[in-house]
């Protein structure tokens, strides 16, 4: 990462980037205490725009920088009347030197005849053209989720970095039980680390015997399941997942699955073959198998009413508190009757 900007936005899905670029950012403000102090974190579906100024204008104690972060910046971009918009930009262009912003703004990448490109950049549009205009006020730093086959590398990477080691055969196993859940990754990287204590690099076998692998079984289960309109198994699959993982997780998971199905009927309708999802998606291959076989149990319009849902399933479970297991139960019960 270059020198702290005034102004960075962090896009993208990946959590796991985000939070390791915001203690990067934090780790410059110098001492760990006095950065504490100095660090200001706001929501940004609450987020007033003069209570924003203020923050951003207020002295660091004791420190020669103030760190103001925004989570969920993408909601309030979205909203802001024309008025609202000049207004913070006004604050943007106001940044002194002692200030910190950091953005959050939550986004994912898709790609479409092989071109990738942000599912909700028209939203924040003006945001980046304001950014392009004026280099010198701050960055856009992405940080989208890597691709599936990009995967083995990153396990590999990170297991370097925390002074281990996997070999590729491993590597490429546990890529193929988490996908591209970075965060799962992370867990199950240092699990297996920890495991062997630096005695050797982690096999095929140890990611056998540690991780498990039937989360991602389970999401290919859960969705043949719609697929065949069998809602008893249907429901089994979404318990077990339940029990396994924490509800906003799952919500990821089963949103990414139908996007990729999305992006694999569109293939499919333009003649396309599961090598043409593989090489498009860049999936691997026996997931760009599943992923064909999926797709052609659902129509195109039966993928974006399903999208459309979870889209709304997500929404309901961050602003009105409705439980997930609920939302995803009467969902599943619709699908198959």
């Amino acid at each position: 990462m270059t020198d702290l900007a005034r102004l960075t936005v962090l896009r993208g899905d990946d959590g796991t980037r985000v939070q390791a670029l915001l203690a990067e950012i934090k780790a410059r403000l110098g001492d760990p205490q006095m950065a504490e102090m100095n660090t200001t974190v706001l929501d940004g579906e609450t987020l007033n725009l003069e209570a924003l100024r203020a923050d951003c204008l207020t002295m660091p104690f004791l420190a020669e920088r103030r760190l103001v972060v925004v989570w969920k910046a993408r909601p309030i971009l979205t909203k802001l009347n024309p008025a609202e918009r000049e207004k913070l930009l006004e604050i943007l262009e106001g940044l002194p030197d002692t200030a910190a912003l950091v953005l959050v703004v939550e986004d994912s990448q898709s790609t479409k005849r092989g071109e990738k490109y942000w599912e909700n950049a028209r939203a924040y549009a003006w945001l980046l053209e304001w950014l392009g205009a004026h280099a010198d006020a701050g960055r856009v730093i992405d940080c989208a989720l890597p691709e599936d086959a990009d995967m083995p590398g990153w396990i590999a990477k990170t297991a370097r970095e925390a002074g281990g080691e996997f070999r590729t055969d491993a590597a490429h196993l546990l890529a193929s039980y988490v996908g591209n859940n970075t965060q799962r990754a992370a867990q199950e990287i240092t699990k297996l680390l920890t495991y062997l204590n630096g005695a050797r690099a982690v096999n095929a076998q140890d990611v056998v015997l540690l991780t498990s692998q039937e989360q991602e079984g389970n999401i290919f289960s859960l969705v043949d399941a719609l697929g065949e309109r069998n809602g008893s198994k249907a429901m089994t699959q979404f318990r077990i997942l339940s029990e396994k993982n924490e509800m906003i997780e799952l919500s990821g998971m089963i949103y990414r699955q139908f996007r990729l199905l999305i992006q694999a009927r569109e293939i499919l309708d333009e003649g396309g073959s599961s090598r043409q999802v593989e090489k498009e998606l860049h999936v691997l291959s026996f997931v760009a198998d599943k992923l064909t076989s999926q797709a052609r149990r659902f129509s195109m319009a039966q993928l974006l009413d399903v999208f459309g849902r979870l889209l709304q399933i997500d929404e309901d479970m961050k602003s009105s508190g409705m439980p997930g297991e609920v939302a995803f139960e009467l969902l599943i019960a619709e699908l198959t009757i």
